[in-house]
């Protein structure tokens, strides 16, 4: 990367926060509909600045403690903690990631892509999500977090939870009945947040 490329990842690093605070002082509070907060971490990414991308995704957890973003904010996070040693959150942030979008990682590795008849929440349409996905195992510069996340995801632990959040989803794809779709929900959630 040029030190012209680097200046201006880091001048649109720095427009983006500029412009979080003037909504803030502005309303009061963040009204982000453009969603310019997901944008920074895949320019830390880009730019190898893991410690300042691990700074951004703090204030972003204490700003936005109820955004559970999109697949692929969650995935660079992933990246984040794991280039920065935090490697039980990053554990944490991969599952979450997974939840997101259970094709992600198939996505990721270059493996072929099966839908699963299941109830697709927030999982983008294949494939459409992997228009906008751009990150793949062959980049050279994730090669360590490429490797960690293989290991990691074919533990039995993954698998095993993995494997039952795919099942509450299946489940949620034919359940009519209120209450017990209500508990399937609760169910995936508490999956999804608990390590």
């Amino acid at each position: 990367m040029t030190p012209k490329q680097i200046e201006k990842l880091q001048k649109k690093i720095t427009d983006i926060k500029r412009r979080l605070s003037a909504e803030k002082r502005k309303f009061g509070c963040y009204d982000d509909s453009r969603g310019l907060r997901y944008l920074p971490v895949k320019y830390f990414i880009q730019l190898t600045d893991y410690k300042g991308g691990l700074t951004y995704t703090k204030w972003f957890d204490k700003n936005f403690p109820d955004d559970r973003g999109f697949p692929d904010f969650l995935f660079e996070w992933t990246i984040i903690l794991f280039k920065t040693g935090k490697t039980k959150e990053a554990e944490k942030k991969a599952f979450q990631t997974f939840c997101s979008n259970t094709y992600l990682f198939d996505k990721y590795f270059g493996r072929q892509i099966i839908a699963i008849d299941k109830w697709e929440g927030s999982n983008l349409e294949i494939p459409d999500f992997t228009k906008h996905f751009d990150y793949s195992r062959e980049q050279k510069e994730l090669g360590d977090f490429t490797k960690w996340l293989d290991t990691f995801i074919s533990t039995e632990h993954f698998i095993n939870r993995s494997t039952k959040y795919i099942d509450i989803q299946k489940r949620l794809q034919t359940e009519r009945d209120g209450e017990t779709r209500h508990y399937l929900v609760k169910a995936a959630s508490e999956l999804e947040q608990s390590l």
